[in-house]
């Protein structure tokens, strides 16, 4: 109230009451259209000036699709691949509504909000758009908005950095009308094409152009295919970055972990053990011999954890008992340079990982599997008849003893199967009581889809005659 007036000037008394209140008040900045309309237009010019790597990914007309993959792997840019397909098949930016939830300015987006986009494009262009919904896991209840779209039969392009937002429910609520595709790192064919390294009819038999590749290769050997990171000189110091917001983002934080310890750990022995089955039971040993207390339950969860975040890729073997299956797989990352962070003298684990991820890519994670009985093969996979053995080298009898000798014995089992021993850069054809081995360095292999799989009415010894090898 009015204390007082002195020279036309008022002075005022005044005071602050505190009631006391049971909840806390959260304040929400309102999303408007303008700045719906903002993030729209920008994103717009970010998607004419990208330079885009297109992907070996077909786009069903009337698909609708949900891309999902660990952070960086260019999930953002098969969406900008789709968009730039439509662009040049005479559609519209009136007919794209492309909206990117990693946007500062749409972080308070809930739900009840998501119309509001599609009410801002309608209202602006008056036209039925295709929809691109980029990074939207993080909005709970999205997967109601999109089914309600789909029911409208709207075209959609969704992408998400979490597995879990294909869990069993939000599947079921899909009601099967998306492709879920996975989206991993390049491959060396892609990494080689976003290096302007171009392969020529011959290219295997000129030494410039094959000494390209190779060098090429080691590259891709110890740093990985994740389309940002070949773009830095300094691509250690880059994969750490990335690899700090997987583990403290898209894990600790998604999950509330408060043993930041034990998870590190725990990742870090399941880099150092790649090429090996473990047990839940003998990572909580090796974690609670470090300090940390943690059990198995916790282990269990935390390894989820890593592979809902897409930084790990399990693979179970064939002959398990289910029981088994759940506490004995191998545990891969989905990229080498984010694997080689953890390890010293990394060679021989690099190689089975750079195995592993090309065999997931071309033929989905459920479909490899590793064998173990008396025997011993790296990887199996059912749907094309193929094992392969994974070795940096088979010049010792011993090495040629463990990789050779259980892939012979497989062979005169599973006689119509395809055998492969992938190394780093020995060549040769291995043939015993009837059985043909390939071995094939794994540059060329990478490159090499008729290494991939037995052509149809063609012998395995004569896959690499394609290549002159």
């Amino acid at each position: 109230y009015k204390t007082k007036l002195i020279e036309n000037i008022c002075f005022y008394k005044v005071y602050f009451i505190t009631l006391p209140c049971s909840y806390e008040i959260e304040f929400k900045m309102a999303i408007t259209k303008e700045i719906i309309r903002a993030c729209l237009r920008d994103k717009r010019d970010e998607i004419e000036s990208a330079k885009v790597i297109f992907r070996p990914i077909e786009f069903e007309d009337n698909g609708n699709y949900v891309f999902v993959g660990v952070r960086h792997v260019g999930k953002s840019y098969v969406l900008f691949q789709r968009v730039k397909q439509l662009l040049a098949s005479g559609t519209g930016w009136d007919e794209i509504l492309f909206v990117d939830f990693e946007d500062e300015r749409l972080s308070e987006l809930e739900a009840s909000d998501l119309n509001l986009l599609l009410e801002t494009h309608l209202e602006t262009y008056g036209k039925k758009p295709y929809i691109f919904l980029d990074e939207i896991q993080n909005i709970p209840g999205w997967d109601k908005f999109v089914r309600r779209l789909a029911n409208a039969k709207y075209h959609i392009y969704v992408t998400g950095s979490n597995a879990k937002m294909l869990s069993k429910d939000v599947a079921t609520t899909l009601g099967g009308r998306f492709f879920i595709t996975d989206v991993y790192p390049y491959s060396f064919s892609e990494y080689l094409h976003a290096n302007h390294i171009e392969l020529k009819d011959g290219w295997i038999d000129s030494t410039i152009e094959r000494s390209e590749v190779v060098r090429a290769f080691n590259e891709f050997f110890y740093y990985g295919g994740l389309p940002e990171i070949s773009e830095f000189r300094n691509k250690r110091k880059m994969l750490s970055g990335l690899y700090q917001k997987i583990y403290l983002g898209d894990i600790c934080t998604r999950n509330s972990i408060k043993n930041e310890h034990a998870l590190n750990i725990l990742i870090k022995k399941l880099a150092e053990s790649v090429k090996q089955p473990v047990s839940f039971n003998r990572l909580k040993n090796i974690v609670v011999s470090t300090g940390s207390k943690i059990s198995v339950p916790t282990v269990m969860d935390y390894v989820e954890y890593a592979a809902d975040s897409w930084l790990l890729l399990p693979v179970e073997n064939e002959l398990s008992k289910l029981a088994d299956k759940e506490s004995n797989k191998k545990y891969y990352f989905i990229d080498n340079g984010l694997l080689n962070l953890f390890l010293i003298n990394p060679e021989t684990s690099l190689l089975e990982n750079v195995v592993a991820v090309q065999l997931c890519r071309l033929y989905e994670r459920e479909q490899v599997s590793y064998f173990s009985d008396t025997r011993e093969i790296d990887f199996v996979v059912d749907k094309v008849k193929m094992a392969v053995q994974v070795s940096y080298s088979i010049k010792e009898k011993d090495t040629y003893n463990r990789e050779v000798v259980p892939l012979l014995s497989f062979g005169e089992s599973h006689n119509d199967w395809q055998l492969l021993i992938v190394t780093y850069d020995e060549t040769d054809h291995i043939t015993e009581k009837g059985v043909d081995i390939d071995v094939v360095p794994a540059w060329k292999w990478l490159l090499s889809p008729s290494l991939h799989r037995r052509e149809e009415g063609r012998e395995s010894g004569d896959v690499l005659a394609t290549l002159n090898l």
